[in-house]
């Protein structure tokens, strides 16, 4: 089993969830469950997926659930973008910045992982 708190990853997902909750804040209460609902169960689910995966047994099952993270991600970069341009939040924000990093990071993992050669007989 993975430690999920020693990842890159996991510490960007999580410090990217305090961040939409915290900017979501300021959205219009017309968006209470719309985009901001949205927003806030994406960063959540991406913070969940990664610990998940890390508590999984077997590498494919642990890359699984990062790509679902992923996913996860990239959802949450459209509503960045969706937020930035009706005007929620500047393009220049924290959160624009943080979630392309992360973005960056998750991928860059996934890559290292399945790139890794397997040892013969551990794993199908």
């Amino acid at each position: 089993m993975r430690d999920h708190k020693k990842l890159k990853a996991f510490e960007l997902a999580d410090q990217l969830a305090l961040t939409v909750y915290g900017g979501t804040q300021s959205f219009p209460k017309a968006e209470l469950f719309g985009l901001t609902s949205q927003m806030r169960r994406a960063t959540v689910s991406i913070c969940s997926n990664i610990v998940e995966g890390c508590a999984r047994h077997t590498e494919a099952d642990y890359l699984h659930f990062l790509d679902m993270a992923f996913g996860s991600s990239q959802e949450l970069a459209y509503q960045v973008s969706l937020a930035s341009r009706l005007g929620y939040v500047p393009a220049s924000a924290v959160l624009v910045t943080q979630c392309d990093e992360f973005g960056r990071v998750l991928n860059g993992l996934i890559r290292a992982l399945r790139n890794k050669p397997k040892a013969e007989g551990l794993e199908p």
